[in-house]
């Protein structure tokens, strides 16, 4: 059976321990975008801190389709997460075979935010290599057939309140303790090829 969940900007690690098992990944293409969520921001590890990076979007009220958010670039966000990811993990293992895959994506300057974060999340599967694939679905009528995980996974809430994930440290770039649930980035830079293994070992029984 397919899952169906939200479409998040290099989501967190607990995002890919959910769906980890499903080959068909549907996304819901009918929802309204909401604020303050993973959809539009993403933490990395730096030397001192965990910062959050943050999409800026135009308008993005309640009543505006998510696939018609589009992405603000009046705001220079791009070069300040740009910087941010090879500050944080330009000295990681696996950074320069991997970033190569997301400057290409950053270059394109896509207009919606729901476009970019397909895209990026399209890599990050690859990357993982994950054989499941994403699906937009666009009737309602697609999600009854789909184990429904949307609203699991929030921003607001730290990822120990959800039954989703239990924690398994590997070496990270900064730091004497081990943070958990950072964006995925964190995971596939110290890790590489070892990342899904990883995840593996992440889910709970």
């Amino acid at each position: 059976m397919p899952i169906i969940t939200e479409l998040f900007y290099l989501p967190p690690i607990e995002y890919f321990t959910q769906i980890s098992g499903y080959r068909e990944l549907y996304i819901d293409g009918t929802e309204k975008y909401q604020k303050q969520t993973y959809r539009n921001r993403a933490q990395i590890l730096l030397t001192n801190k965990v910062d959050t990076l943050s999409i800026p979007v135009l308008g993005g009220n309640k009543k505006q389709l998510y696939r018609e958010t589009k992405i603000d670039y009046d705001q220079k966000w791009k070069n300040i997460h740009l910087r941010g990811i090879q500050s944080a993990y330009g000295k990681a293992p696996f950074f320069e075979y991997f970033f190569p895959y997301l400057e290409s994506i950053y270059a394109k300057n896509l207009t919606f935010l729901f476009d970019l974060n397909i895209e990026l999340l399209t890599v990050c599967l690859k990357l993982l290599q994950s054989d499941t694939e994403i699906k937009v679905a666009l009737e309602t009528l697609d999600f009854n057939e789909c184990i429904d995980t949307r609203g699991i996974i929030s921003a607001k809430q730290d990822y120990s309140t959800r039954n989703i994930m239990t924690v398994y440290p590997y070496d990270q770039m900064f730091g004497v303790n081990f943070v958990p649930n950072l964006s995925v980035l964190d995971l596939l830079f110290c890790k590489g090829p070892e990342s899904n293994d990883v995840l593996s070992l992440t889910k709970k029984k």
